[in-house]
């Protein structure tokens, strides 16, 4: 039953990490647009369509203008015409004197235009044509085509001569069309560079504006960078905008959770870890006072049985000697079994005291098969007691594992206290956990990540260029218990 609720403490945070990371800002995939620049691109091609749209309108406009320009001017010409061949008729003048057109086309005239008299028959009267400016005419090709298939402009525009109620003619008036395409590319260009100007430094205030009506985002970014790394006291400032708060509250809201949670957690751990050692030293005591006692007493038989067999039944004495041995092999390995059981007094040695004479047992036992070495680096000893029981565990297991599963030839331990962290490392040059990174959890590896996690610390495996295999617990240093 225990061991379930061991297995389950780990989730609480397994369940909660993965899913921070999965929000993207962590996690390798392909690079994202970003919002500032989408927005601006979006609002930029937005104003492009208006502003298009606000010169083809301006383009319309222009062409319906010169129309109705060059309609106004044959409207004047016919109406002069008119009243010049009407004033002939009243003084008997002949009907078929040509009128003025001078008279009436001179303050009319301008760049381009040609405007002309027809009889009523069709035949051509009388014409007057200014030339146009060589500026005036110059447009790119491809927008001279597409003016014309649009506008057609030079389209001659008429209006009839009326005299007397009978028309006698027609006036005719007209654009070069070179001069109004010129003129149509000059307005154009002009206009869509005002556009352009307008249009980046419209980009460029949407951006600016964005960017900072955004800027609490990469406040948000760092909180769930901390979050994700276990910094669970991690608390988002009140946004003015109304969206960022709400995701600001409910950020607060889940790092108060997930803090309650690894608090209630950690106190669980700890109170189980101390019934595990509570329940350690009662089978040590149970093993000492029960089982050792009684190999104690047959080792004491065995010998009294092979002195009375040395006298009386040579032939049973290699048989007593034998159970002698067996014996005294099980009293070893109880005795090994005590040791990992029940601890050194750590308060009465001291840490580094305690960690020395462990490593010292394991060459002892080893007898050179595999070198234990200990390096021992900062103030440990004033270390609170459930720190430094849980640090000679964690090291006593580790060890434990090289030794056994390692085929190592050389273990190293290394316990260095300094003023943020303390950070204990284990490595060996095995080979023996093929290419897994992290032992097996069989071996100890929930007991030691449960003892680091209830300290607030971590716990990782490496793998060093050189070989083997390095395990590396990392805790806060609290201090020195007051």
């Amino acid at each position: 039953m225990r061991e379930g609720v061991e297995q389950s403490l780990p989730q609480v945070l397994k369940l909660q990490v993965p899913r921070l990371r999965a929000l993207g800002f962590m996690a390798g995939r392909a690079r994202a647009i970003d919002l500032k620049l989408r927005l601006a691109l979006r609002v930029a091609a937005l104003a492009a369509v208006c502003f298009l749209a606000v010169a083809a309108y301006a383009l319309f406009d222009s062409d319906r203008a010169a129309r109705a320009k060059v309609s106004h001017i044959a409207e004047i010409v016919a109406r002069d015409i008119s009243l010049q061949q009407a004033q002939a008729h009243w003084f008997t003048l002949s009907s078929e004197r040509t009128p003025d057109l001078q008279r009436v086309a001179a303050p009319l005239m301008e760049p381009g235009l040609c405007v002309a008299y027809q009889d009523k028959v069709g035949a051509f009267r009388q014409g007057i044509c200014s030339g146009a400016l060589p500026e005036e005419t110059t447009a790119p090709e491809s927008y001279a085509a597409l003016y014309r298939a649009i506008f057609h402009p030079g389209e001659p525009i008429s209006r009839p001569l009326l005299i007397e109620g009978e028309t006698q003619g027609v006036a005719v008036a007209t654009f070069d069309p070179a001069m109004q395409i010129g003129q149509s590319w000059r307005e154009a260009s002009r206009l869509l560079s005002i556009m352009a100007f307008a249009l980046a430094g419209l980009c460029l205030a949407v951006y600016a504006a964005l960017a900072r009506a955004l800027r609490p985002t990469h406040v948000i970014r760092g909180g769930l960078t901390r979050l994700a790394a276990n910094d669970l006291s991690t608390r988002l400032p009140s946004f003015d905008l109304a969206e960022l708060s709400a995701i600001s509250d409910v950020f607060n809201a889940l790092a108060q959770k997930l803090e309650a949670a690894l608090a209630e957690r950690n106190a669980l751990t700890r109170k189980l870890i101390a019934v595990q050692d509570d329940e350690r030293r009662h089978l040590a005591r149970e093993l000492h006072d029960e089982f050792g006692q009684s190999l104690t007493a047959i080792a004491a038989q065995a010998a009294s049985a092979a002195h009375t067999a040395e006298r009386e039944c040579p032939p049973l004495l290699e048989e007593c000697r034998g159970i002698s041995r067996t014996t005294a092999g099980l009293m070893a390995s109880l005795r090994g079994a005590l040791v990992r059981l029940r601890p050194p007094d750590i308060e009465e040695l001291g840490l580094a005291l305690s960690l020395e004479s462990l490593v010292a047992s394991w060459n002892g036992f080893e007898k050179g098969r595999t070198r234990f070495d200990i390096a021992v680096i900062g103030e440990v000893d004033d270390l609170p007691p459930s720190v430094c029981a849980s640090l000679y565990r964690i090291a006593q297991e580790a060890i434990t594992n090289a030794a056994k599963h390692a085929q190592a030839g050389r273990v190293q331990l290394r316990l260095e206290a300094g003023p943020g962290d303390i950070v204990l490392s284990i490595e060996d040059d095995g080979n023996a956990m093929g290419g897994n990174l992290a032992p097996k959890a069989g071996m100890g590896l929930l007991g030691m990540q449960e003892r680091v996690a209830s300290l607030g610390g971590t716990l990782h495996f490496e793998r060093p260029v050189a070989g083997g295999t390095r395990l590396v617990a990392t805790i806060p240093n609290t201090g020195p218990e007051s």
